[in-house]
């Protein structure tokens, strides 16, 4: 019999930074899935904005006092792609091609054949399909300046980054290892941020399309309370109605985003069958009944198991969780 000791100073750090706040979290177990600590420190508006990097000298100031604050120096760390910089899209390649080299084609054809709105691409790719004629092939894009931007201040600051990740996937592994998925699912997931909101469409476990809409943040409008030692927590102060206005306009997207997968891309065959809401909105409660009171579809949220530790870990975490479980055997 052997024994397998796991040292803290060796557990990957997970981050997760966007427009509004930095968070890190790491992994005491996977399974279920215990988170074994975690911090957030929300960043004033101006730093980041649309997932690019705007004020690198503050955000490296700020990341350095992070780093003792959180005890994190020298560590491996794990990170997402902003959800504006990522596209989703299928291709149809050849059937001649093997798919060990399905990568070195598609980086051949990028720019010619298949055009994307940013040069010089990071990207993966996930074979879907494949027929006597033809492969069908999901790309996952991002342009590589503004991931490398990031990898590199991680680097600078003497992090070690090895795995870079896309939130609709961090948040369906969490969905996946809780067994929430049910048979034949068609899942519609929705992040609701407090300055955007992503939605992704998975066909079973695979992520077919992804659409993200910025919101409106208005700082002057949101009160800012402490919750215990590391939390934090907006309160809305500003007038009601800007906000049904805002959900108003994301559920008009959501139809339009749903019809379109439906009978454009799935030719009517198949609908959505499950919303998945989720995201770090302050008033995602009243976000949930709303949706439950205009859609005939379930509604659903991550439910972490009141037994174990995790139960306590805020639902703003989620995202976080999921992506620490990448890779995890």
């Amino acid at each position: 019999m052997s024994f397998t000791f796991s040292v803290r100073k060796n557990r990957i750090v997970n981050l997760i930074i966007n427009d509004h706040s930095i968070r890190f979290l790491e992994l005491k177990q996977a399974h279920p899935p215990i988170a074994q600590r975690w911090g957030e420190r929300l960043l004033p508006p101006g730093i980041i904005h649309d997932g690019k990097i705007v004020d690198i000298e503050s955000l490296i100031n700020i990341l350095e006092e992070l780093l003792d604050e959180w005890k994190l120096r020298k560590r491996v760390v794990r990170f997402l792609v902003p959800d504006p910089l990522v596209i989703i899209r299928k291709v149809t390649i050849s059937a001649d091609i093997k798919e060990d080299e399905i990568k070195n084609h598609l980086y051949l054809e990028i720019g010619t054949s298949i055009h994307l709105p940013f040069d010089e691409p990071v990207f993966d790719t996930f074979l879907i399909q494949k027929s006597e004629n033809q492969k069908e092939v999901l790309l996952f894009a991002a342009p590589e300046k503004y991931v490398m931007e990031y990898s590199d201040l991680f680097s600078d600051l003497g992090l070690n980054p090895i795995a870079a990740e896309i939130s609709p996937l961090a948040i369906y592994r969490l969905y996946h290892e809780l067994d929430m998925p049910q048979q034949n699912e068609q899942l519609f997931v929705v992040q609701f941020g407090l300055t955007s909101v992503n939605m992704c469409i998975f066909d079973e476990k695979v992520p077919y399309f992804m659409r993200h809409f910025p919101l409106d943040f208005n700082l002057d409008k949101w009160e800012l309370k402490r919750m215990g030692s590391v939390e934090n927590e907006y309160y809305y102060i500003g007038d009601e109605s800007e906000l049904k206005f805002q959900l108003n306009e994301i559920i008009k997207e959501m139809n339009k985003m749903s019809d379109f997968y439906r009978y454009s891309l799935q030719n009517g065959k198949k609908e959505i069958t499950k919303i998945l809401l989720c995201g770090d909105h302050p008033m995602l409660n009243s976000i949930y009944a709303e949706l439950s009171n205009r859609f005939d579809t379930p509604i659903q949220e991550i439910a972490l198991d009141a037994s174990h530790k995790s139960a306590i870990l805020p639902s703003s975490y989620h995202l976080a969780l999921g992506l620490a479980l990448k890779e995890v055997k």
